[in-house]
């Protein structure tokens, strides 16, 4: 199981190696969909992610307002991040037909008012977790940034 646990697609579509230490929170939910299998709702898969995560004993928030800062404003728009583990990584849930390029600019977006370093984008309606998964960083080179939104530091630039 762990094995498959060590290719994952990024977002700029090469696969490699985990930063940011996302490989537990991927590992726990490879273990999410191999129990529950694709077809139901995201609000099951949430549910079952965060039970995951717990059991493991790793910190989490769900549901985490997300304002966006307009022009020196903070505008609470009903925006909300599914869940973040650790204080620093987002992972987005869905269970669509399939991932497309707006639900990656959503999570590179997300990644940036809010400040984090890296985002996982996790399509639970597929038959294999890898290929719905996509770790994506807000230095993301396909998604353009509008220059009011920050882009939180590389930790991985800081060695």
């Amino acid at each position: 199981m762990l094995a498959e646990v060590g290719d994952v697609e990024q977002g700029d579509r090469e696969i490699g190696s985990f930063e940011y230490g996302t490989e537990p929170i991927i590992g726990a939910l490879i273990e999410v969909h191999r129990c529950l299998g694709p077809g139901l709702l995201e609000s099951a898969y949430e549910a079952c992610f965060c039970a995951e995560l717990s059991l493991r004993g790793l910190p989490f928030e769900r549901q985490r307002p997300l304002p966006v800062k307009y022009k020196g404003l903070r505008v609470d728009c009903g925006y909300r991040l599914d869940v973040i583990v650790d204080h620093r990584v987002l992972v987005e849930l869905k269970a669509i037909d399939r991932l497309l390029p707006i639900h990656e600019a959503q999570v590179v977006t997300y990644l940036r008012l809010a400040q984090l370093p890296v985002g996982l984008l996790v399509n639970f309606n597929v038959l294999v977790l890898k290929n719905g998964l996509r770790r994506l960083t807000p230095q993301h080179p396909k998604y353009s940034r509008s220059p009011g939104l920050p882009v939180p530091p590389n930790p991985a630039n800081n060695s």
